[in-house]
């Protein structure tokens, strides 16, 4: 049996995807950083840095299938060129590097920010956007190392793309942003929200929609992964049901909001610690992110469960492993 290649195994969906393909009996090859390191004896290690081509010949020789997980995700970065060449350079040495190695399948793990999602409508993968309407270099990036993928896919090589929604779980350890909500709501940092809204899944359903996209997604083609719309006023309520803690009442006006992410994000650049609301965080958080998964449910046998569950791993897993 031909090794799986999954990059980003170290990380919160990509450890997911190992998981899963442990549980399939896969022979699993994870390429991590030297200073990352994975629990599990029967899954092989390989140092890698998607900026090192090199390493990325060496990760994927020999191997069937790869799952392009990894990615430079933060919303604030002090040097943007960092961030595209990882995401971006990245990508395409990877991908050039699996075409010489004969790799059958190769799913590319983009963003949900690379759809575009109408004001007050509901956003799928017929909806393109462009590099101009993509808000900081984190979106920018996914957005060219999509393009990446899909123009590897049009000269014939299989790469399947699948587009997460904002996932949600146990074993979350940077945070994302997303558990970084959760977190913050356990600490007691978020005294106000703002009118925001984003499509939540739980990251054991996209580790799973990952598989399938493998075994099912058409070449070239995008997949949704998501679950449930709700606005961040319904998530703080249903983490005050999980929790006891009682949810913030105060709405900020996002012209408060912007204000603020100038403030921190100008000091930011000056400190060189990450802003507590990085200005790209607030113009992203203008616009609801409601999307549909209903193409990934139809082609794939995508088929999320809810939510709930998922926050209450999150909840558990920050308490337990100590971050609160």
């Amino acid at each position: 049996m031909k090794p799986t290649l999954v990059t980003g195994a170290s990380g919160f969906i990509g450890g997911h995807v190992l998981r899963v393909l442990r549980e399939r009996g896969d022979r699993v090859r994870a390429m991590v950083r030297r200073e990352n390191r994975i629990a599990d004896p029967d899954v092989e290690l390989v140092n890698g840095d998607l900026r090192d081509a090199a390493s990325l010949e060496r990760a994927v020789q020999g191997c069937g299938l790869v799952f392009h997980v990894a990615a430079d995700y933060r919303l604030w970065v002090r040097n943007p060129q960092d961030m595209f060449e990882s995401n971006v350079e990245g990508t395409r040495n990877l991908i050039d590097a699996a075409r010489r190695a004969g790799v059958e399948r190769f799913v590319y793990t983009s963003t949900v920010g690379c759809v575009n999602v109408p004001d007050k409508g509901i956003g799928d993968e017929t909806m393109l956007v462009s590099r101009e309407e993509m808000a900081g270099p984190y979106k920018r990036s996914k957005f060219e190392a999509e393009q990446v993928a899909l123009e590897a896919a049009g000269s014939g090589f299989p790469v399947v793309i699948v587009n997460p929604t904002a996932p949600i779980g146990d074993h979350d350890a940077k945070p994302t942003p997303t558990g970084k909500i959760v977190l913050d709501f356990l600490k007691g940092n978020l005294p106000a929200y703002i009118d925001t809204g984003l499509n939540l899944v739980d990251v054991r359903d996209v580790a799973a929609g990952h598989l399938q996209a493998c075994e099912k997604g058409r070449v070239g083609e995008r997949y949704i992964l998501g679950a449930e719309n709700l606005t961040l006023g319904e998530i703080l309520q249903r983490l005050s049901a999980i929790t006891g803690k009682p949810a913030p009442g105060v709405k900020l006006p996002y012209a408060v909001a912007y204000a603020a992410g100038v403030v921190t994000t100008a000091v930011a650049h000056f400190t060189g610690e990450a802003p507590f609301a990085p200005l790209d965080a607030v113009k992203m958080a203008r616009k609801k992110m409601f999307v549909t998964h209903a193409k990934a449910s139809s082609e794939l046998g995508f088929d999320p469960g809810p939510v709930n569950g998922a926050l209450k791993r999150a909840v558990d897993w920050f308490r337990d492993n100590g971050y609160v």
